[in-house]
């Protein structure tokens, strides 16, 4: 059974900093996209950054481009979103996800095969 879990949200105040991580298992992910998703209360799910197989491509989104850093560990199934300046609108449930690396545009949600439950990130101002 594929399971992607994620751990690492809670509170923080704006200006601070998180760090999220995903554990894979059921199967091997070295080949798949990995991507981070989050979905804020009464909006679309959105993507926010995503990192190729070998961890030497990466997109990420404008909102959070220069803050958030995204890596992998192969060898561990494991991947971390480093998130930093943290903003108040930065809160959201973040969600890990994976894909095969040939399924399309790495910023669409259809895009990916697998999920993980998601973590709450809330950022007081």
């Amino acid at each position: 059974q594929v399971q992607l879990v994620e751990s690492g949200g809670g509170l923080v105040q704006a200006g601070g900093s998180l760090r999220l991580s995903c554990a894979a298992s059921g199967r091997t992910f070295s080949s798949f996209v990995m991507g981070w998703f989050r979905q804020a209360p009464g909006k679309e799910r959105e993507f926010v950054g995503a990192i190729a197989w070998s961890g030497g491509t990466t997109q990420y989104a404008d909102s959070v481009k220069g803050r958030f850093t995204i890596s992998r560990d192969n060898a561990q199934n494991m991947v971390a979103l480093q998130m930093n300046s943290l903003k108040p609108e930065d809160t959201a449930v973040y969600y890990c996800a994976a894909r095969p690396p040939a399924a399309g545009a790495w910023r669409a949600n259809r895009s990916y095969t697998y999920w993980g439950q998601g973590t709450q990130v809330t950022v007081s101002s």
